[in-house]
């Protein structure tokens, strides 16, 4: 292989040669540059103006200079496709007619501009026949597009090989790129406007000829928003309106549909109307693939009934239990029954030379400038051409008046009439050279009652069409009267229904609301389950199942919400995460759940020691207060947690050693009881401890002896009663009336007593006697029991058996309230395995 030197040796020449040394980086920005220029000219983005592509102009004009308008027959659409490729559009055939296609397409277009005979396709996706098949011409709207043309309204360019012009840009007598809107990405860059209904587009043109201070209000007041030509319904005005305003917007477009009841009380969804550019066939192929992944539920059967006659019909039939506005909610959430139209008002603006995002006000500003232009354009034109045959008259009626003479110069004169006639009668050459080319006899024939008609018409026509040139007012007026008599002629009614902002889909709306206990294990294993499947049993019953665990895991946290309640998780670390409850993965009774390091970004040795639910976590005068293991008390107000991050958020500092165990939600006007292992408990008002930042320590809110504890604190809520559990089993309620209140910081009062029987305190809950009590031993037995049935008692007694083991050695950990469930007989069923992954759905309290 020749070396480095071999290669700066030779000396390679070519005559004339000259070379230029260039940086590569700038040569190849400046290379790109021109690329991405070309194709957003040229290409991809429409102009603001016409609201047309290049390759649509084209088609357009090359179908108008065939003469396929809309009063001639039909074409072969290979006739145009070939026109456009071999005089203006030198690319694939297969994107000119592509181009073609859907702009003949009632599906895509709001007004289409084609006028297509034979198969262009349908909303299923089906592709058009060859265009050797199809036939073609202008529609009617169409027309309107192309009128003037020829009266030099637009300036022209050169086609691809200079031997033909064509036109930069189309007269577009109605604001097309706001009617039919477009779409088309470049590069960097993407459009994707709208289609709009016409009556509304051109009232709100008007609206700006009549108030050039028109706000956007105003112009709303006329254009409602997109109007699709596949119907459908737009939910809410806010994306419409941030894209009016802005220039970018989302809007939510949902399918139409009804309820019909058949059968034996069942219930159907009839779809009716499909959002713009949803393939049909493939939505109801998409649902059944949800239906058979039992992704959606509810759902017995489905079928498209769609016709020519009847139009849009796909049924879907539901299940005789299923709820059809959750089935319905969950059809818009996981399918295309409803999708979000991203509005980007992209368009080329300054005679194509500058793609730029336009305000609705901007488009239109853009669009009557550029009609103003048309019109003086056309108005000069036809002055133009008003004063040539003016003039051309002056001289043939100059000529009539001397007839006889004219004649006899011209026949006596062969090679210097007109000069003669032109020193004769003070003719220009124009005007002598039309006497010339008359035949004698029509010379002859000249009515001069005709002719000064005539010359009278055109002197008034010049006159308004200079009055016209010269008065701004006047040509917005002619330019308001031409817009009024399209609008009444090719306008109708709106097709797309907007829809209130309060019916935007909600994803608590996919979720039944219902009462569900979330359970959680010490190692961290939590689950939803309906509370429904815990049924009531007798006060010292065996309880039934709740949870199949590991021999070394156990349940520890149980407590009730609503499936559209926020969960806040309190961390043995002082953090706080959140979750709505559809979020923790529902499983059935018996199941162990989802480890928590799959819901939360919890550390390996973090633990969940506390959830509470709430609705708003924004409500004013709330708050939370938080108590630690060593009996440290901290209160925060509750909008502190209003931005929660994934990652969580800290809620307070800990000492060393120390822990959060319990976390209560107040008003600011509660008293808080405080209760320990040992049967101590202490009672203050809850301010007496001042509010305080997400980082603070704390203070102390009860002095605890040595080995003792705190293992709960509540709202103490004059009327109530304190629920206290051991862990062998008992329990008692003691009237709220008996803790007298204190300073925080002190020892407390007796608040159970506890002895070998009983066994430590593991929990409190402060009730009113009409609720249920769950409690959870450490081999994962649930019961379910009346809390009326436990008896009233003082604070210094050991209380009454609650709950009995069936295992020896077993022992009470946790404990949760529940509403009231109608009784049952004691169930002792066994556990059995079942999967720990379950759909995931939404929380409520």
């Amino acid at each position: 292989m020749a070396n480095k030197e071999d290669y700066q040796s030779r000396d390679i020449t070519f005559p004339d040669q000259k070379i230029v040394e260039i940086n590569l980086e700038h040569e190849m920005e400046n290379a790109y540059i021109e690329y991405a220029m070309s194709v957003i000219v040229g290409r991809a983005l429409p102009d603001v103006r016409d609201g047309l592509k290049p390759v649509h102009r084209r088609i357009l004009y090359s179908m108008y200079e065939s003469g396929l308008t809309s009063d001639k027959p039909f074409k072969k659409s290979a006739t145009c496709v070939g026109d456009v490729l071999g005089k203006y559009h030198p690319h694939g055939d297969a994107s000119v007619y592509d181009a073609m296609v859907r702009l003949a397409q009632d599906f895509s277009m709001r007004y289409p501009l084609v006028d297509g005979h034979g198969n262009f396709g349908s909303v299923d996706g089906d592709p058009p026949a060859a265009y050797r098949y199809t036939e073609a011409r202008m529609s009617k709207m169409c027309n309107e597009m192309l009128r003037d043309i020829d009266k030099d309204t637009v300036d022209w360019d050169p086609n691809f090989d200079e031997s033909l012009k064509e036109p930069r840009v189309l007269p577009s007598r109605f604001p097309n790129l706001l009617v039919n809107g477009s779409s088309g990405i470049a590069v960097g860059m993407t459009t994707n406007i709208p289609p709009h209904n016409l009556r509304e587009v051109i009232d709100a043109t008007i609206c700006v000829l009549d108030n050039e201070h028109a706000t956007l209000d105003d112009l709303m007041e006329h254009i409602k928003g997109p109007d699709f030509p596949t119907r459908g319904v737009i939910m809410g005005r806010a994306g419409i309106r941030a894209a009016y305003a802005t220039g970018k917007g989302h809007i939510k477009v949902r399918a139409r549909t009804e309820m019909e009841e058949f059968g034996n009380g069942r219930t159907r969804i009839i779809v009716t109307e499909l959002p713009y550019q949803v393939n049909k066939s493939r939505l109801v192929e998409n649902i059944a693939d949800q239906v058979k992944d039992k992704r959606l539920e509810g759902i017995s059967g489905l079928r498209d009934e769609s016709d020519g006659k009847k139009g849009m019909r796909i049924v879907i039939e539901l299940k005789k239990d299923a709820n059809p506005q959750v089935t319905l909610n969950r059809l818009f959430a996981q399918t295309q029954m409803q999708t979000t139209f991203g509005v980007i008002l992209l368009a080329l603006v300054n005679n194509q030379k500058q793609p730029k995002i336009l305000t609705l006000r901007q488009i239109l500003d853009e669009y009557i400038a550029f009609q103003e232009e048309v019109l003086t354009r056309r108005t000069q034109y036809d002055l133009k051409k008003a004063q040539e045959r003016a003039h051309l008259l002056r001289g043939l009626l100059i000529a009539q008046d001397n007839i006889d003479e004219v004649i006899r110069i011209i026949r006596s004169s062969y090679d210097d009439a007109k000069e003669k006639l032109m020193e004769r009668f003070g003719l220009d050459d124009v005007q002598a050279q039309a006497i010339l080319d008359m035949r004698l006899k029509a010379l002859q024939g000249l009515d001069r009652e005709k002719l000064q008609a005539e010359f009278d018409e055109l002197q008034a026509r010049i006159a308004y069409y200079n009055q016209l040139l010269s008065d701004e007012t006047m040509l917005r007026g002619v330019l308001k009267e031409e817009l009024i008599q399209i609008r009444d002629k090719y306008g109708d009614e709106r097709r797309t229904e907007i829809g209130f902002a309060e019916d935007d889909l909600d994803i608590e709306d996919l979720i039944v609301e219902e009462q569900c206990v979330f359970t959680m294990t010490a190692n961290g294993y939590i689950k939803r389950t309906s509370a429904s499947e815990y049924a009531a049993q007798g006060k010292g019953g065996m309880g039934k199942k709740g949870m199949a665990t590991r021999e070394e895991d156990y349940v520890n946290t149980v407590f009730t919400a609503s499936t559209h309640d926020w969960i806040l998780f309190f961390t043995d670390k002082g953090r706080v995460f959140r979750k709505k409850g559809y979020q923790i993965a529902e499983a059935g009774r018996t199941a162990r759940g989802t480890n928590i390091v799959n819901v939360l970004q919890v550390d390996g040795d973090e633990r969940v020691t506390e959830m509470i639910h709430t609705r708003d976590l924004t409500a004013q005068d709330r708050y939370l207060v938080m108590m630690t293991r060593n009996g440290t008390v901290k209160r925060i107000a509750m909008d502190a947690l209003r931005n929660l991050r994934n990652n969580g958020l800290r809620v307070i500092t800990l000492e060393d050693g120390d822990e959060l165990i319990t976390v209560r939600e107040t008003d600011g006007t509660r008293n808080i009881l405080i209760a320990t292992h040992d049967g101590q408990a202490i009672c203050f008002a809850e301010t007496d401890v001042r509010v305080m930042g997400r980082t603070a320590v704390g203070v102390r809110g009860i002095r605890l002896k040595e080995g003792d504890y705190v293992v709960g604190a509540a709202r103490a809520t004059p009327g109530k009663a304190v629920l206290s559990i051991t862990q062998n089993g008992y329990g008692k309620r003691t009237a709220v009336e008996e803790y007298r209140h204190t300073r925080r910081g002190g020892l407390g009062i007796r608040n159970y007593m506890v002895t070998d029987k009983t066994g430590p305190v593991v929990g409190i809950k402060v009730v009113d006697g009409s609720e249920d009590i769950i409690v959870v031993t450490q081999s994962g037995t649930l019961i379910r029991t009346d809390v009326d049935g436990i008896r009233l008692a003082g604070r210094s007694t050991q209380g009454v058996i609650v709950m009995r083991f069936k295992e020896e050695g077993d022992q009470v950990i946790a404990l949760a309230l529940a509403d009231k469930a109608p009784e049952e007989a004691a169930d002792t069923d066994t556990s059995t395995d079942v999967e720990n992954s379950v759909e995931a759905v939404e929380v409520q309290e």
